[in-house]
């Protein structure tokens, strides 16, 4: 199991330390970023009492027809413009 080590840097010492990486270790570092980013705000989505509101409403609309599915609206097009 890999050591975790977890360090107290300044935000100037972390954009030197970064500067100093090339390309290729800077994408990796972005991919990281973007991934944690996307973690993070699922979290928070899902906490969201007011998000988990509207995702409630719309299943309930439908699970009584009164919506449908991306796939459903392009068959759905799709067939009406035969």
């Amino acid at each position: 199991m890999p050591a975790i080590v977890k360090l107290q840097l300044s935000l100037e010492t972390l954009a030197e330390a970064i500067s100093s990486l090339d390309l290729e270790e800077k994408r990796q570092l972005q991919e990281i970023i973007e991934q944690q980013i996307f973690e993070a705000e699922e979290a928070l989505y899902e906490e969201d009492i007011q998000t988990q509101e509207e995702i409630q409403v719309v299943r309930d609309e439908y699970a009584l027809g009164e919506s449908m599915t991306m796939d459903e609206y392009l068959a759905h097009r799709s067939n009406s413009v035969l």
